[in-house]
């Protein structure tokens, strides 16, 4: 069967052992041939095909609930439903999500962007079933590294007491985007590389039935299997929340997988079901990854591996600036610490991690101890950096607000990856934290336009003593060493053409943007860059207000508690009749698409805001 001929996952449950394998390789090498032109989550999806393949080979979806982690693996589970035909749209701007989403397929009942959702999802879906009398299986598919995250903890802790139906499937391929850490994969180790139960317990039968004793022992075993299990099972993590286990099993064996699959279909109570898989399966750049390079791709050559887009000479990440300028306040100043959740690689702390290992940490999936660990460094004379995507901030706000700016503890958070982010979509745009944060006392938040201003403001952030937040986009930009200044608490400005007839406040890459197309276009308008959302620059917010010239605040973020949120209260709070245009994205999530679609789609581009700019020139 070719998969463009999958309408459903009816069609394969006819096929042959043969061809269901036959089927996995021509996945596999579909996935990486259309990836390679939309970019997207390769890895992950190469090592979990036979499983999705097991999966709707043996259940019935979507009658039968199965559930993916993240939802980044979910590929393999999109063509087996009847969306091969839609790859080429993958993660574009009105395309195929690159998650999965309940409007996309009934097959999708569920879908989330961040990970360690899926236990808790199929336990309230496990209560609801038996609340209304009726009867499917719950099959969430978790990894081992959203495994040991705390919300995947606690909602063990509820499925072991409540003893619902449900098949948990642990894919272990021992990686999240890279290597995992921490105890509890030292605990999934010893798993991965013990006996087999299902072999353990075959072989003690074997043994006891050779002779006169044995068979005498055997016979007067009430149950082998709970005889094995009381004494090695539940010796392990899962037993220790009362769940039955099984595995580890070879996660690319395809009858091995379907035989255990189809006799836990009527297994009562909640099991976990160990898969061992390898990342990056059939695909020999991906399976040697040991830094996540190929969890997440943009295009690239399949035959060299090589990407197609080029970072400009003199360019780097902005990861990677941050980075760069932290090792380099590192050197001289041995209280650096940096911490990252289980983002090393994505964050581009690599170096610091080699150039400090001692000061390196990596708190595994969980943002929220994370961002308390480094509280309680700081309360400890430590002088932390947090590196977090804003996306994932998300899931640390109260430890922000309650560990960190409560006790006023001078940690300094990187927020990576702000703003529209492109085609990962709703679940990953970074939109939200500066209203989420501007409302906490006593932190100060900041962004960059350029790599010398994030030196200057992270030098800023460790001289003083106060929480202090810096939040930089993904993309590139010129890496240059210059040395300004940014006091905290103050803005620039810049006319461009004389006496300015608009003003527009904006901040991050758009300030350097806003100048040029002015310039070039010999528009008379006043830049200003307002690198610092909290504390505001009053004083030269004042001259700005008081001035009888239009002001366009332009925000490439949320407008609900964004910065022209915060300057409308100071307008109101100071009694000023001024009216301000605001440019921003409104009250609704942001789709995927790359930047520059979605940017036009929201009005926020910069021939948007230069259309805006000419009305109010010819008006003037």
């Amino acid at each position: 069967m070719h998969i463009y001929d999958i309408r459903n996952p009816q069609d394969i449950k006819h096929l042959t052992m043969e061809e269901l394998e036959a089927l996995a390789q021509e996945i596999r090498e579909f996935l990486i041939e259309s990836i390679a032109k939309t970019g997207g989550h390769l890895s992950s999806n190469l090592g979990i095909v036979e499983l999705t393949i097991a999966l709707h080979y043996v259940f019935d979806a979507p009658r039968d609930r199965i559930l993916f982690d993240v939802g980044h693996q979910s590929y393999v589970h999109k063509i087996l439903t009847g969306r091969a035909g839609r790859f080429s749209t993958l993660r574009q701007y009105k395309g195929l999500s690159g998650f999965q989403k309940r409007y996309e397929s009934e097959y999708d009942c569920w879908e989330a962007g961040h990970s360690s959702t899926s236990l808790s999802a199929a336990l309230g879906m496990a209560i609801a079933r038996d609340l209304n009398g009726e009867d499917y299986q719950v099959i969430p598919v978790i990894g081992d590294g959203a495994m040991a995250s705390g919300m995947s903890m606690e909602a063990l802790n509820q499925i072991g007491g409540e003893q619902r139906n449900m098949i948990i499937l642990f894919n272990d391929n021992s990686m999240s985007i890279s290597r995992n850490v921490g105890a509890m994969d030292v605990a999934f180790t010893k798993l991965r590389t013990s006996r087999p139960y299902t072999t353990l317990k075959s072989d003690l039968e074997q043994g006891l039935s050779g002779t006169k004793v044995g068979r005498s022992v055997l016979k007067g075993m009430k149950n082998v299997k709970n005889a094995i299990k009381d004494n090695v099972v539940n010796t392990s993590i899962f037993g220790e929340f009362n769940l039955d286990y099984i595995g580890p099993i070879n996660g690319h064996d395809l009858p091995a997988l379907i035989k255990v699959l189809q006799s836990l279909k009527h297994h009562r109570g909640p099991i976990v079901v160990h898969v061992l898989t390898k990342k990056g399966k059939g695909y020999p750049y991906a399976e040697n990854d040991k830094d996540g390079k190929w969890h997440g791709v943009s295009q690239f050559d399949p035959a060299s591996g090589q990407p197609l887009a080029r970072v400009p000479a003199g360019h780097c990440s902005w990861s990677e600036v941050i980075s760069r300028i932290v090792c380099d306040l590192a050197r001289n100043d041995r209280d650096i610490i940096a911490i990252t959740p289980a983002m090393k690689s994505g964050s581009k702390l690599d170096n610091f991690a080699r150039e400090f290992p001692n000061r390196f940490f990596d708190c595994g999936i969980a943002e929220e101890h994370a961002a308390t660990f480094a509280a309680a460094l700081a309360a400890s004379g430590k002088r932390p950096f947090l590196s977090v995507y804003s996306s994932f901030l998300q899931r640390a706000y109260d430890s922000v607000n309650h560990d960190i700016a409560r006790m006023d503890l001078p940690v300094v958070i990187g927020i990576d990856r702000c703003g529209l982010v492109g085609e990962d979509g709703a679940t990953h745009h970074g939109v939200f934290d500066i209203s989420m944060l501007h409302a906490i006392p006593n932190l100060i938040l900041s962004q960059p336009k350029d790599a010398d201003e994030a030196r200057a403001l992270l030098q800023e952030a460790f001289a003083q003593e106060h929480p202090f937040c810096i939040r930089y986009p993904r993309g590139n930009v010129p890496y240059t060493k210059g040395e300004v200044q940014a006091p905290l608490g103050t803005w620039e400005r810049w006319c461009t053409d004389g006496d300015p007839k608009v003003c527009v406040i904006t901040y991050g890459g758009d300030v350097d943007r806003i100048r040029e197309k002015a310039l070039a276009n010999h528009f008379a308008i006043e830049v200003v860059n307002a690198r610092y959302f909290k504390p505001l620059d009053e004083k030269m917010l004042d001259q700005i207000l008081y001035r009888p010239i239009p002001i366009i605040l332009y925000e490439s973020d949320m407008l609900d508690g964004g910065l022209s949120s915060a300057i409308l209260q100071y307008i109101n709070d100071h009694q000023i009749d001024r009216h301000l245009i605001r440019m921003g994205i409104g009250d609704h999530f942001v789709e995927q698409g790359s930047i520059a679609q979605l940017r036009k789609a929201e009005h926020i581009d910069i021939n948007s805001l230069f259309s805006t700019i000419e009305e109010l020139l010819a008006c003037d």
